[in-house]
């Protein structure tokens, strides 16, 4: 089983973050430009907590606030979920299944080091899935 360090060297370790004092607008519009679900909230390059399209649509839209009025730090995930790079791809679907998140922040050193999300996590099961589908079938046609 393919691990997340080994994950994250195949898709890459970029980390969109966003400040906690920044506003909700600007975390939704980052997302958008960057068609992303989530951002990162670091505060003097510590994680703090994450915001995603849920935390919007549940903590803003929901109850009536404005985005341009309401800070991230008000609607932001905090204590975040976290894996880390030892831990296998199945670790990590069960550890988001079980606390019912989306995106799993990567620490190292109490550093934020990449992020991956529920759809990284399905594409990389699949394809292992079916790489020991051809090879089962290459030894049955022999």
């Amino acid at each position: 089983m393919k691990t997340i360090k080994q994950l994250l060297d195949e898709k890459g370790s970029d980390i969109w973050a966003i400040g906690p004092q920044e506003t909700v607008f600007r975390a939704i519009k980052d997302m958008a430009e960057k068609e992303i679900g989530a951002l990162v909230v670091l505060e003097n390059g510590k994680l703090v907590g994450i915001i995603s399209e849920r935390d919007y649509a549940r903590k803003v839209i929901l109850k009536d606030k404005a985005s341009h009025d309401t800070t991230v730090a008000e609607i932001m995930t905090s204590p975040v979920v976290c894996g880390r790079l030892n831990q296998t791809v199945d670790e990590c679907m069960a550890l988001i299944t079980d606390k019912r998140v989306r995106h799993l922040p990567i620490i190292e050193q109490d550093q934020v080091i990449g992020v991956i999300s529920i759809g990284d996590l399905v594409k990389s099961i699949i394809a292992e899935q079916q790489f020991v589908i051809e090879q089962l079938e290459h030894y049955i046609s022999g």
